[in-house]
């Protein structure tokens, strides 16, 4: 691992993921036992507020978090231009599998339970990579996902998984419904619908429910001891 910077339980790193090395801001409290990482969504990083309100309230509940960039610097200027690799579902998968085992083998966090939060483009990437390292995964949550661009994979998913979608998100929401019904080989799954809100959940209290519900989800299925 190579630090950035660090202050107390936070530390700004470069993770390697196959060829590459991409920024990341990884936080542990102490105690935790289980770590969320963020996959974000189309022509996001990890500088998402969204997600990051998220994080800050799973801290707050002693769960480590990791948000990262899915791309490189020169990938994102390639990417303003051409809308191309945010959509590149395959390539984002492979990108979070490689933080994966990254994390499972840095000493601060392979003893940590991992689960993914994915928003958008980004709960699709989440739901591959988790059949790729399914003794790894532990949970995932999805965040106005577009799970159904997971393809197939949807059947192949065994850990819990929870939908949160927007009330007033119409056509994501009959995607998710969809997806629900092909996550049958998940331990749990469930889908919440918070009322009124939209696509990126900019309504007074719809961000607070999404992140309560995933930390209920995350301490449910990731504070159950550490790894050895």
């Amino acid at each position: 691992m190579r630090t950035l910077r660090e202050s107390d339980n936070e530390h700004f790193i470069l993770v390697t993921a196959g060829s590459v090395r991409l920024a990341g801001e990884l936080v542990i409290p102490a105690a935790a036992d289980g770590i969320v990482v963020f996959a974000h969504g189309s022509g996001s990083s990890r500088h998402s507020p969204r997600n990051r309100f998220v994080a800050s309230v799973l801290q707050q509940k002693g769960l480590a978090t990791l948000l990262f960039d899915l791309l490189t610097l020169e990938e994102e200027v390639r990417d303003q231009r051409s809308h191309q690799l945010r959509f590149d579902i395959g390539l984002l998968a492979e990108r979070l599998v490689g933080v994966t085992d990254w994390l499972l083998h840095h000493p601060p966090t392979r003893h940590l339970h991992i689960g993914y939060f994915g928003a958008s483009t980004g709960s699709a990437a989440a739901l591959i990579a988790a059949t790729r390292r399914p003794e790894a995964v532990k949970a995932i949550v999805s965040r106005g996902g577009r799970p159904d661009l997971a393809g197939f994979a949807l059947t192949q998913v065994q850990a819990p998984t929870l939908l949160i979608v927007g009330g007033n998100d119409f056509p994501v929401i009959s995607m998710n419904e969809e997806a629900l019904k092909q996550l049958h080989r998940a331990a749990a799954t469930r889908l919440e619908i918070v009322p009124g809100a939209t696509h990126l959940f900019e309504e007074p209290g719809a961000l607070e429910q999404v992140a309560a519900l995933a930390s209920q989800w995350f301490q449910q299925y990731l504070s159950v001891g550490k790894r050895e």
